[in-house]
Formats: structure tokens, sequence, C-alpha cells
């Protein structure tokens, strides 16, 4: 791995989206939900110049992490995995029936799996109703089947919280939910992460609940035209400088395709505290190209 930013490439594209429009998504070309075709798309980047591999854990991208396992022998990448990935577990919500449903079916899963650390959490949680147990119960499954996909190869560094349950778990002060996942991330020998599109709001918490920014990452976006900085690029910028540890790593750096990376670039590489940067490439030539670029730009040579 090379010095300076850490270089991930992401899987949006793969679940085919956008964050500019719903149009946008549907007229992709479908095949790029293929996972073999999506592995070819990551293993370009990490031959040019990506470090690993920043996902959402579900089904397309565990067999991406199979495909590179199996055929990629020389490939190593370190993995960042985002957990839940919430689209899947609210089209399964539907289909199971609502909460109590998906509840039943994540159990018979974590049972399945054969995970005994993830059973014997669980059966711990339901039977003393502690949500923490459960938070460690849910991580301990998902840790597991990422690994297992995965093999011993790639190295899983981090483990974030999606969005959702980050601004949510932020909306209800819920500073219980950072300390646990935390606590228990760093138990794992892992560093703990939080996906967030209210970095600044974040940041003024994390200080009201005495949660020290070293050692966490934290991934949110960062650009030049202030896309989905909320709720302003100069207060995300102000409270990046306030935070006093490399922890972040932008994300729609490229403001969804608006910018282009050499725009991008300038405005990155003079941001202070950033860990790295993760960019979704949709075909070969982009990921090529952009991680190219990317590594000249941040000269990491």
């Amino acid at each position: 791995m090379s010095d300076g930013l850490t270089l991930l490439v992401g899987d949006n594209p793969f679940h085919g989206i956008s964050h500019l429009s719903q149009e946008r998504s549907r007229s992709r070309n479908g095949a790029i939900t293929c996972a073999d075709y999506a592995t070819g798309l990551v293993v370009t980047a990490l031959e040019n110049g990506a470090d690993g591999f920043m996902f959402s854990a579900d089904d397309t991208t565990l067999s991406i992490l199979r495909i590179i396992r199996e055929k990629e022998g020389k490939i190593s990448p370190d993995l960042y995995a985002i957990v839940p990935y919430a689209y899947d577990y609210v089209r399964l919500a539907t289909q199971a029936g609502g909460i109590t449903g998906l509840a039943r079916k994540v159990a018979k899963e974590i049972v399945v799996s054969f995970n005994v650390k993830a059973v014997a959490t669980g059966l711990k949680a339901a039977v003393t109703m502690d949500p923490k147990a459960l938070l460690k119960t849910y991580l301990t499954y998902e840790i597991s089947r990422i690994k297992s996909s995965a093999g011993k190869r790639m190295n899983l560094k981090s483990v974030l919280l999606h969005e959702i349950i980050t601004d949510m778990a932020l909306a209800l002060n819920l500073d219980w939910l950072f300390k646990a996942h935390i606590d228990f991330m760093l138990k794992k020998r892992m560093k703990p992460g939080f996906e967030t599109r209210n970095f600044a709001y974040l940041v003024n918490k994390f200080k009201d609940w005495g949660i020290d920014f070293k050692g966490v990452i934290v991934a949110t976006p960062f650009n030049a035209v202030g896309f989905q900085m909320n709720p302003s690029r100069e207060e995300c910028e102000k409270a990046l400088v306030d935070i006093g540890a490399p922890s972040i790593i932008a994300m729609s750096i490229l403001a969804a395709g608006y910018l282009k990376p050499s725009e991008a670039i300038n405005y990155i590489k003079n941001l202070p505290n950033l860990n790295g940067v993760v960019v979704g490439v949709s075909k070969e030539h982009h990921a090529r190209e952009t991680f190219k670029l990317l590594e000249e730009g941040f000269k990491r040579h």
C-alpha cells in the first residue's frame, strides 16, 4: 500500500444507486449487478491504485469477495464493510411480513450460519432484552459472513454502521449505540466506523458524549460543490478541522459525476484530517483512469 490517503473503490454502482436521480439509476446497464462483471471493476481499480474495497454487505458484494478469493490469488485488498445493507432489509421486511418477520428471518440465518458466538450472544440478548447484546449479535453475524466470503487473504479493517442507523441514532441521542459499537469493534481489533450524511452534527454530538475520534472512521461526503454536505460545505469543513484526528473517509468526491477527477483532487488534497477517499466506478476504463488519476493526484509514489 502506498503512503498518503487510502484509496477505496466503492460499490454503489453495483446496486444501481445514483445520488442524482432515480431515473439515472434505472437507465444504467443491468449487467453491472452481475457479480463477475462487478468483480472485474473492483480488480481493475485495485490494479490501478486502489488499496481496498468499501461495500455494503449483501449477496452481490459477498459474491464479489468470494470470486476475488477463488480467482484472484495475487490480490489482497483491505475491506471496509458497511452494515446493515438497509435497502435489502427493507425489501426483506416487506417479503417477510414486517419487522417481526424480518427479525425471525435474521435470527434463522444466524442459527443456520452455525456461528457459535453469534448464537450465544443472541440467546443472551433474547433472555435479557439487552440492546447492546443484540447489537453484538448482529455484528458478530455480519463479521462472520464477510470473513467467510473473503477468506484469510483479505483484511477486514473496519465495520461501519450504515448512514440510516447512524443518523437515526444521532437524532434519538442514542449515545450507548455509538459507544457499544466502538467498544465491540476495538475488542475485535478492527476500526469502528460510521457512515453519515450529517457530519457536522455528528462531530458536535461526539464532543457532547465524550467520544474521541482517534481510532474511529467516519465516511461522509466531501466535495467542492457541497453536494450532500449537511447543513453546508462550510459547516462540514469547520467540523473537519475541529476533530483533530485523521479519521475521515471522503465520499461523493465527484458529486455523483458533476465534478471531474482533477477538480475533486484539487479540493480534497487541501482538506485536513482525511484518512482516505472512496469512489465508485461503473466501467472498466472508468476504474482504470479514475484510480490512476487519484494515485497521481495525491502523489502516493
